[in-house]
Parts: C-alpha cells; structure tokens; sequence
C-alpha cells in the first residue's frame, strides 16, 4: 500500500520514515502524476502560505481535491491543518476546503513559545500521544459533521476529524509518534479495498489497529 507525502516544503523526510517504519510504501507528492495509486496522503507541518503557492505553482490543489473527494484519507499536521480547513481566521482563502472548522495561525505564538505535552487521544488508546507543538494553529470553531479527537486541559481544540479526513495542530512525526499514521494507514487500506478483497484483508486491519 502507498500514502503519498506532500512534498513541496516542510517535515517531508520525518513523515517518510514513520510510513516506512510502519510498513507502508511512501510516495513523495511533488507533482500532480505523483498522486496515482496511492491510497492516503498526508500534509505536513511547514510554512502554510510557501505551501499555498506552491500547491498554486505546481497544479495540485484540483487533483488532490479529486482524491480526498474520493474518500482518500487525508492527514494534515499543523500547517497541513491549515491547508485543510474550511476557514482561516483573518480571511485567507482556504487551499484543500475539506473540514468544517476555522483555525487560527500560530495560535500559541512564536518559534521560542513552542511545546511539548502528553496529549490524551482516546481514539488511539489510553496511552496519550507526545504531542510537539511549533507554531501550531488552534481550531476556533467546528461545525456540526467534525468530530474532536483531542483537547488541551484548556480545552482548545486540537486534533479533528470529518469523514476521510484528520487534521492535528502537533508534530507525532517528530517525536516518533507511530499511532496517528497507524491510523491513516486502516482508512488507506480500507479506502484502497475492493469489495472482493474485504475478507482477504481483514487480518491485516486487525494487525494494524492492535499494533495501535
């Protein structure tokens, strides 16, 4: 199975090596061909408008909404959030317009703000995630369809989901953190499934959720 990886700008090469520790082909995403025959694709952390021209400059934004309109499963980390949401405080265009939310731009402030947390997850289990958070934007508003993973004991919000598509403020890729893209690794396998083939694969969703 390959899961596409953004590739224009950002934690490129850290995503790259969670998906080969775990078992899934990675397809660095530069071009709009590099999209076929992947099952997922993930959008990183990194400077949110570099990545807003460069998606313009390189013709990407239709094709990828073609493939997360399919229900391809789609991750987006903190910049890669902001490049999935519906609404951006301040009034810029949304890029990928997939999550009914609205997120604010470096919510917690500067580079030298950063932090580290033990962030609880329930969807991925009682152990909670080691979450690094770089000038991480924070979700203001969900709409009705968005289900929340996980708070902050402030309670912002943090990590979303609506349908094939999860978007965290935070770095799992960072901190070795496998559990995330274990998760998009079973919406890929079962986005990539034809209907024939369910039975013969449902040993490997198992194996994939109880390595979770």
């Amino acid at each position: 199975m390959k899961i596409g990886v953004l590739a224009l700008h950002g934690a490129v090469i850290e995503h790259i090596k969670i998906l080969r520790a775990i078992g899934v082909e990675p397809v660095p995403v530069r071009l709009p061909e590099d999209l076929e025959g992947i099952s997922g694709l993930i959008l990183p952390g990194g400077e949110s408008t570099t990545m807003r021209k460069l998606v313009a400059r390189w013709n990407l934004r239709g094709p990828i909404m073609k493939l997360a309109n399919a229900g391809a499963p789609i991750l987006g980390t903190c910049a890669g959030m902001i490049l999935v949401a519906k609404e951006i405080a301040g009034g810029e265009d949304p890029v990928f317009p997939l999550i009914d939310v609205t997120v604010e731009r470096n919510a917690f402030g500067r580079q030298l703000d950063s932090f580290e947390t033990e962030l609880p997850v329930p969807i991925l289990g009682d152990r909670p995630v080691h979450a690094i958070f770089i000038r991480a934007p924070i979700i203001e508003r969900v709409g009705p369809g968005v289900e929340v993973l996980a708070r902050l004991p402030d309670q912002r919000i943090v990590a979303v989901r609506q349908r094939n598509v999860l978007a965290i403020s935070f770095h799992p890729e960072l901190a070795g953190e496998t559990r995330i893209h274990r998760l998009l690794a079973t919406m890929a396998a079962e986005f990539a499934e034809p209907a024939e083939g369910a039975v013969a694969t449902a040993t490997e969703h198992r194996s994939i959720g109880e390595a979770m």
